[in-house]
């Protein structure tokens, strides 16, 4: 088995230098469509009605990449797009991932909603996916796919750590880079496990958004820094801000502010000292 595993993916390897002319990491608009059948380009595609245009056109996108390789790190360049991977050392089936143009489970992602919407409105890894300030509703596991639509994104993980994400396509099936040795595929909706839910993106860029500043700032389950902690931010990020109120008043960094802003995608609240902005944020509505 080892043998044969090993020859197929000798085969491909070629196959990819060629297309490509080997120079690694290296983006493009769209990936070769290696090893795909009719049976499974049919398979894939939007299988439900209510999604938004956005949303049936990321699916198209992931779609079009079926029987692309994936490999571990790809997707991730400067530009949305497939690239040479790198070795998981966690996984020995990535040891040929830096030979494979593709993309993991984040690129694919990335890249569809890029074709999607353009810009680059989803990269980073599938925390940072799940957690985007693009997000416009989320679905808890036990909600299972009833309430889904195609172009939602289904995530995997726990202890507030997302390790894999994958793209709705409706009736139960998901398009999604799953592991290294296999390609981009359509797959069943896996529920067990440790699945965390969904989200739904945003059509265009959400209302709201806004990006911290500083490090290691705290957010907290009350606009209180006696309320506990929630969620550290280590470096300067893109956050949704849906609402804002005068609460506790808070000195830090040299300023002092009564304003705190709610971040619904973390279900927290954070001083609108750590918000880049205006002491109160112009444009954003009052709590109620």
């Amino acid at each position: 088995m080892a043998m044969r595993r090993t020859t197929v993916a000798a085969v491909a390897v070629l196959t990819l230098l060629t297309t490509w002319g080997g120079a690694h990491h290296t983006t493009a608009a769209a990936a070769p469509k290696t090893a795909m059948t009719a049976e499974a380009a049919e398979a894939c595609g939007v299988l439900a009605p209510g999604a938004s245009t956005a949303a049936e056109q990321a699916v198209g996108a992931a779609c079009g990449q079926i029987g692309v390789w994936y490999t571990w790190g790809g997707g991730h360049g400067q530009q949305p797009g497939p690239t040479y991977g790198q070795v998981d050392p966690s996984d020995p089936d990535s040891a040929h991932d830096p030979e494979r143009l593709g993309f993991d489970c984040s690129g694919l992602v990335r890249y569809a909603y890029h074709r999607a919407v353009g810009g680059d409105p989803l990269p980073g890894n599938a925390y940072h996916q799940f957690h985007s300030p693009h997000v416009q509703q989320r679905f808890t596991a036990a909600q299972g796919t009833a309430p889904l639509l195609p172009g939602d994104l289904l995530a995997w993980g726990s202890g507030g750590s997302i390790h894999h994400i994958a793209i709705y396509l409706g009736a139960g099936k998901m398009v999604e880079a799953r592991e290294s040795g296999t390609r981009i595929t359509v797959s069943g909706v896996r529920l067990g496990g440790d699945y965390a839910g969904a989200v739904r993106i945003a059509p265009a860029t959400a209302p709201g958004t806004f990006s911290t500043w500083g490090t290691d700032v705290w957010t907290h389950e009350e606009p209180s820094t006696g309320s506990p902690r929630v969620h550290r931010f280590p470096g300067p990020t893109t956050v949704r801000i849906e609402c804002q109120k005068h609460a506790q008043s808070v000195t830090a960094e040299g300023y002092t502010n009564d304003a705190w802003s709610y971040l619904p995608e973390y279900g927290a609240w954070i001083t609108n000292i750590y918000i880049k902005g205006a002491a109160w944020l112009d444009g954003v509505p009052t709590c109620p």
